[in-house]
């Protein structure tokens, strides 16, 4: 950056604290951005609708895959649909919406308020979108990837505001997400309904590590409690628990699969923690053995207790592999190989991040992991 550009950046920054720029900021909603001579139609056409005792609440956040995935993984959130919002037209297919009818790709949501609050469900909406980008987000571009916050109970709209307001005052920048009523919905063509879950390869802004985290942790909250004890005896996860795991996590702990590397929750994970089988919460490693092998998945030394896994011979694409599996759940981990520096003792086992949950040790005690954390002494 040149002298002269560092230079106009501090007088910007001055002027703006000098007239109040800076700390007069509040969301901006881009409605503006379309015709509003037109009158927009008054109709929601879904398939999804909430009990007596459930809310809603309607999400643009960019490509409507991902927003979709991310919530369904939030734990309290009991149904997801994708589908077309606040726009200019009726009934509108999706070639119609991406030669610009006017319409947000939305995520219809349905929680449960007893469970998580429309707060937290916004709060983990945030961290799927740039609020400070326009009618775009990550690599797409155009209105119906703008952000937006549509909602259909009027007592939602101050939550709403104070929210945004929140999430303003963590941005130096403008962000401009809508917070409006909710107009017209019109439920996607079924091809788009849990599109993620179908294609497990298909592109999406929001990041594959963000949604299998939500993933872990709507399964954690599903156990039926929080006392993990040393003298706790561990069974293979319910049908349900599988259920609430994402494709991959299926794929991996299930069907013995493998996921990307370098492309994962925990391979550059080495805060203090211990980490666990995603299906049922044994504690299987921790962070103190844990180690950088390059390899572009976590690598432990050893695990907490050998006898927590069960190690066979796995001759699978014509390599001769040693498979590493939890002996209580039944599912697969990684591999373990003899390959590893002297000082890591020569071991290393390499397991896939979506087969583990990690809890960072600060959270332990409150997670029902308390029994664990002398082993750090």
């Amino acid at each position: 950056m040149s002298r002269w550009k560092v230079i106009m950046g501090i007088l910007a920054l001055v002027a703006a604290i000098a007239f109040g720029g800076y700390f007069s900021l509040s969301p901006k909603n881009i409605s503006a951005s379309r015709n509003l001579s037109v009158p927009m139609p008054e109709e929601i056409i879904q398939q999804n609708q909430k009990a007596d005792h459930e809310a809603e609440i309607y999400l643009a956040g960019g490509c409507f895959w991902g927003t979709e995935f991310l919530m369904r993984n939030v734990p309290g959130v009991t149904s997801v649909e994708v589908g077309y919002s606040n726009g200019m037209t009726r009934n509108p297919t999706y070639r119609e919406v991406c030669k610009g009818s006017g319409h947000a790709e939305s995520a219809h949501v349905i929680y449960n308020p007893k469970l998580v609050s429309l707060s937290k469900i916004l709060d983990v909406f945030y961290q799927s979108i740039d609020p400070t980008f326009v009618n775009r987000e990550g690599n797409e571009r155009d209105m119906q990837y703008r952000s937006g916050i549509y909602y259909s109970d009027p007592d939602d709209e101050p939550i709403i505001k104070e929210s945004l307001k929140r999430l303003q005052g963590s941005f130096f920048n403008q962000i401009f997400v809508e917070n409006e009523p909710i107009k017209n919905f019109y439920r996607a063509e079924e091809e788009h309904q849990e599109y993620l879950m179908k294609n497990p390869n298909g592109y999406c802004h929001v990041t594959r590590p963000m949604i299998d985290e939500k993933a872990k942790a709507k399964v954690a909250h599903s156990f039926p409690n929080k006392n993990f004890s040393r003298d706790r005896v561990y069974s293979k996860p319910s049908k349900e628990t599988l259920k609430n795991l994402s494709e991959l996590q299926r794929a991996v702990t299930q069907n013995g699969a493998t996921e990307p590397p370098f492309k994962n929750e925990y391979d550059e994970e080495f805060r203090e923690g211990i980490y666990v089988d995603v299906t049922n919460g044994q504690p299987l490693f921790l962070s103190t053995d844990k180690f950088d092998s390059g390899c572009g998945w976590p690598a432990f030394s050893k695990p907490i207790d050998k006898d927590y896994l069960i190690e066979r011979p796995d001759r699978s694409y014509g390599i001769e592999r040693t498979e590493v599996k939890t002996k209580a759940s039944g599912s697969h981990l990684g591999h373990v190989f003899d390959d590893a520096p002297a000082e890591f003792g020569g071991v290393r086992y390499c397991i896939n991040s979506a087969s583990l949950r990690f809890i960072p040790r600060e959270d332990m005690q409150k997670e029902g992991y308390g029994d664990w954390l002398d082993l750090f002494k």
